[in-house]
């Protein structure tokens, strides 16, 4: 006697209950990468190509004003590290960098920079650009463009993070529980996410100010870092507070951390230690384990 599919597939279920994922009590460090050159301002955000086994770090800093001598293009650098932690080399391609992450649908190193919601003065460099890689994934001081400015996303600083299957981005707005959710192809945002920081036990200004991380997991969605508390907090796509991890209570995190030093890249959530090393150390750590 044949069993149809949906059946077996409905018997499977039954005994074998669909694999949840697990919210660690206490976030596990993945990676340390101490960085060797001075930030050029401040490190951004943290990606990962793993075709490459390469991790890149962006810089943040405005472009000086242009004159008849030199183009109004930011002395901010992209910076490659190997998975061991160990620098590789630095490019800059000059852009204000505030997000930095792979899109697995273009396969491009993609920078956001500040001010993506509005010309703002700061055109042509505003906007989307992807960043070219050698042939062993070395950064470029070349680049393209993928898209210009968008005002949906909003405050002028965020560093949105992207969702390659939905191909939507998230904005958080600054001293808010505000994420907008932004699709390129429109000027207003798809819709807007708010975070039940109440339930989390937060207030607006104890958290980071303009990233919330992209995870991919179901209802494990989004990881907002706690600084004030030390712990980073999980939400699902709709805003409801789903759990936390702690961190080392020895991470020394500062006034800094609310508005930049952090990333989601490789499974990991970097958060930026200024007061380790000459020129501060980032820490990539596990927040969900998938059982």
């Amino acid at each position: 006697m044949r069993i149809s599919t949906a059946l077996l597939s409905l018997a499977l279920a039954t005994i074998w209950p669909s694999a949840q994922a697990e919210i660690l009590t206490e976030a596990q460090p993945g990676i340390k990468i101490p960085l060797v050159k001075k930030p050029t301002t401040r490190p951004m955000t943290v990606a990962h190509v793993a075709g490459f086994k390469r991790y890149y770090i962006a810089d943040g800093g405005l472009a000086p004003m242009g004159s008849e001598f030199e183009a109004p293009i930011s002395k901010s650098l992209i910076h490659a590290y190997d998975e061991q932690g160990q620098y590789v080399n630095s490019a800059r391609p000059g852009y204000d960098n505030r997000s930095i992450y792979y899109n697995s649908n273009s396969r491009k190193l993609e920078t956001i920079t500040y001010n993506i919601s509005s010309y703002g003065g700061f055109s042509p460099n505003t906007g989307i650009f992807s960043i070219d890689l050698s042939e062993t994934g070395e950064p470029k001081d070349t680049s393209n463009d993928v898209s210009g400015f968008n005002p949906a996303f909003g405050d002028i600083n965020t560093m949105p993070s992207y969702n390659p299957d939905s191909r939507l981005y998230y904005a958080k707005q600054g001293r808010s529980n505000k994420v907008l959710v932004v699709d390129l192809k429109l000027r207003e945002p798809v819709s807007e996410i708010a975070l039940d920081l109440t339930k989390a036990g937060v207030a607006s200004d104890e958290v980071s100010d303009y990233f919330v991380a992209y995870t991919g997991v179901a209802e494990q969605e989004l990881l907002l870092l706690d600084i004030d508390h030390k712990a980073i907090l999980v939400f699902n796509l709709s805003g409801q507070y789903q759990g936390k991890s702690a961190l080392p209570k020895d991470l020394k995190l500062r006034s800094h951390n609310h508005l930049n030093g952090t990333g989601y890249a490789n499974g990991m959530l970097f958060v930026y230690h200024e007061s380790e090393g000459e020129f501060g150390t980032y820490y990539g750590f596990k927040v969900i384990k998938s059982n």
